[in-house]
């Protein structure tokens, strides 16, 4: 095969996370050819790095036919990927505090009923003990998603690579996307390793993705942040669930080797230009007291490792999920706001869906690129003068 024809395919897919690489093998599931090109190695940094929650739980609400999909597809990854990502449905909690935390909790359930979902289940402090007994007794109680859980970041996200490369997709590592151009019918990527193209392209690259959504004139308002995270020595087995906390950044969860993973949307520093996010200790610390509080027989529990990657933040806390709005042929899939790993699995069968024009329930309008355009038109009439009649 020539290097030319290495480089063409039916669709172009730029990011090798989990968005990439599921968007990447439900395609190839359908007999398409696909090529992913990956800036460093696919899950290096939001995919991979992340805490490996797998959580519907508190989510916005456009974001829950899509979240409770893609659960769907996490509780039948050994059969989709030949490999299960670690996937551990230990049911998840979020901990109410005090009595202003468990009426907050309350309420949320509440809504949520009323738009007619279900998965989330106020408990009380006795129910939250049974669950979890040696959480600190000042725990009021919380909202409990039975089916929620817990994966191995990196191993799913290789399962899904694998996975696809045996559909026959190409993975193009180290291969950073530097500009994109329409050119006829195709879409041209140009690369330090040369120009790919293909029909369609599909931009997955997580905090960079907004910078080439910019070249074709649909900047969107997002910033890169790093997100930490930390692992603890091993301690005897004392908490099954998925752990977060209503009013204090929390994800909590302990494996079966007996580490504790620690994050909650941890923000370090950042050197964007050289992809890399750095540890700030003293951020993990605030973290770290949180956990104590929790759980006081943890407070000479020693660290093991800490680390961190790289995510996008829109302003709206939520994604860019479909298609362009000023260009054919082109899709989106990111910004997930340090949220994103839950929904890889959903979001990328159902960008392929509308990649092949096939029907789906589940609406993406929510997360239209041009959603900001449509915000920043709406603030700018409202505050317009109102005109008046002049006086003679």
């Amino acid at each position: 095969m020539s290097k030319a024809s290495e480089r063409g395919a039916d669709v172009l897919i730029i990011g090798g996370g989990i968005h990439g690489l599921s968007t990447a093998l439900f395609l190839a599931q359908a007999g398409v050819q696909v090529t992913v090109l990956e800036a460093q190695y696919c899950g290096r940094h939001a995919s991979g790095v992340n805490a490996g929650g797998v959580r519907t739980l508190g989510r916005h609400a456009a974001e829950i036919p899509l979240a409770l999909a893609s659960r769907d597809l996490w509780h039948n990854l050994e059969s989709t990927l030949g490999d299960d990502g670690g996937f551990v449905p230990s049911g998840q909690l979020k901990l109410a505090e005090n009595a202003a935390e468990l009426l907050e909790c309350r309420h949320r359930v509440e809504h949520l009923q009323a738009l007619g979902f279900a998965h989330e289940v106020l408990i009380d402090q006795h129910q939250v003990f049974e669950k979890v007994p040696s959480i600190s007794r000042h725990v009021t109680g919380g909202i409990w998603v039975e089916d929620d859980g817990y994966a191995v970041p990196y191993r799913t996200v290789t399962a899904f690579r694998l996975a696809a490369q045996k559909r026959g997709v190409r993975i193009h590592e180290n291969t950073p996307a530097q500009r994109i151009e329409q050119a006829g019918a195709r879409w041209q990527v140009r690369t330090e390793n040369g120009c790919f193209s293909a029909e369609h392209l599909v931009v997955t690259a997580g905090a960079w993705a907004a910078e080439l959504a910019a070249q074709v004139g649909e900047p969107v308002p997002a910033h890169p942040e790093g997100l930490m995270l930390m692992v603890t020595h091993r301690v005897a087995p004392f908490c099954v669930p998925v752990l977060g906390a209503t009013t204090r950044a929390l994800s909590f969860k302990q494996f079966a080797n007996g580490t504790v993973v620690i994050g909650g949307k941890l923000i370090g520093s950042l050197d964007f230009l050289s992809r890399h996010g750095e540890v700030d200790m003293a951020r993990l610390g605030s973290s770290a007291r949180t956990v104590t509080d929790l759980f006081p027989h943890l407070q000479h529990l020693g660290v093991n490792r800490v680390w961190a990657g790289v995510e996008a933040f829109t302003t709206d806390d939520l994604p860019v999920i479909g298609a362009s709005r000023k260009a054919s042929n082109l899709s989106y899939s990111f910004g997930f706001c340090g949220s994103g790993f839950q929904m890889g699995p959903g979001t990328g069968q159902r960008l392929a869906q509308l990649i092949l024009g096939e029907h789906s329930d589940i609406s993406l309008e929510p997360f239209a690129i041009d959603r900001f355009d449509v915000a920043a038109k709406a603030a700018a009439s409202a505050i317009q003068p109102t005109s008046t009649l002049s006086q003679h």
